[in-house]
């Protein structure tokens, strides 16, 4: 078992770095590979068949650049077969036959892509799905935990500070006992889908449990911080008012000067803040600095 998972993830680490590469390159070592299988299948005579062969270029560029350029090599493959095997060594077979083995190898071929492509796809939507939360689509507790872990390394190999917003949605327990755990659920995703629209690309939103939410703010110093903060206040309480809902938010942002020793001491220092908020009264802001 040890040795298959060892396998498993020396193709995973091949393959993330192949993605990593330019399509174009991808794409013509691709077709490179196809002309040296073309080679080796017309050197061996008609006593030995390399079809299986064809797959290899197929279903990498199927993988890793998609269906429509797996369908395009899965087309040269099916080309180049035959051109191997009806021109250049089959010139007596009738030309109905030629279609006819160029047609089932192209089907054949396409298969392949399309199966391989749907697979890339739904494993992608699976590694979607078990980063995200089910209901918000902001991040979930385990994968904005694992973002944090990187931010953290990143700042302590960097020195350069970073934030996080922790907030929650004040009287939320009042809007599901009053209109009910449908309206509940829409002010989550309108609370997630408002922050997603208001942050810059490199931040990032995570629902951490029930109405609770914290915001990830990489390369942000308190001054910027302090301004983003009162910004997405604004913005949500404006949602809320417009689509009737009577809820606040409660809100603790603090910059990591010195970086905190992992994600279970940045959301325990987060959580702090945000705490005294609401003992305060409420949908307000509390700013903080951690230099220890």
């Amino acid at each position: 078992m040890e040795e298959n998972n060892l396998e498993r993830s020396g193709t995973e680490k091949v393959l993330k770095l192949l993605e990593k590469q330019p399509r174009g390159l991808l794409l013509a070592v691709a077709l490179l590979i196809l002309i040296g299988i073309s080679i080796l299948d017309y050197l061996s005579g008609l006593e030995i068949t390399f079809s299986f062969f064809y797959l290899f270029p197929i279903a990498l560029v199927a993988w890793l650049l998609g269906r429509k350029e797996g369908i395009f090599l899965s087309v040269a493959s099916a080309l180049t077969w035959t051109l191997v095997n009806q021109l250049f060594r089959e010139e007596a077979t009738r030309l109905l036959v030629s279609y006819w083995n160029a047609g089932a190898h192209f089907g054949f071929f396409l298969i392949v892509t399309l199966l391989v492509s749907e697979l890339r796809l739904l494993l992608e939507k699976e590694r979607s799905l078990a980063r995200t939360d089910f209901l918000t689509g902001a991040l979930n507790r385990r994968a904005f935990y694992e973002t944090s872990k990187l931010e953290i390394l990143r700042a302590k190999r960097t020195n350069h500070p970073f934030s996080i917003i922790y907030f929650d949605i004040d009287a939320f327990k009042a809007v599901n006992d009053i209109q009910g755990h449908d309206a509940g659920d829409a002010v989550l995703r309108l609370v997630t889908e408002t922050v997603s629209s208001n942050i810059r690309s490199f931040d990032t939103v995570g629902r951490l449990g029930g109405d609770e939410f914290a915001i990830l703010l990489p390369e942000t110093n308190h001054i910027v911080a302090k301004s983003i903060a009162p910004r997405l206040q604004k913005v949500l309480l404006e949602k809320m008012r417009e689509n009737g809902y009577p809820v606040t938010f409660s809100m603790g942002a603090i910059t990591f000067l010195t970086p905190p020793e992992d994600v279970d001491e940045m959301l325990k220092l987060a959580d702090r803040t945000l705490y005294q908020v609401k003992n305060a009264g409420k949908n307000a802001i509390l700013y903080a600095e951690n230099t220890a």
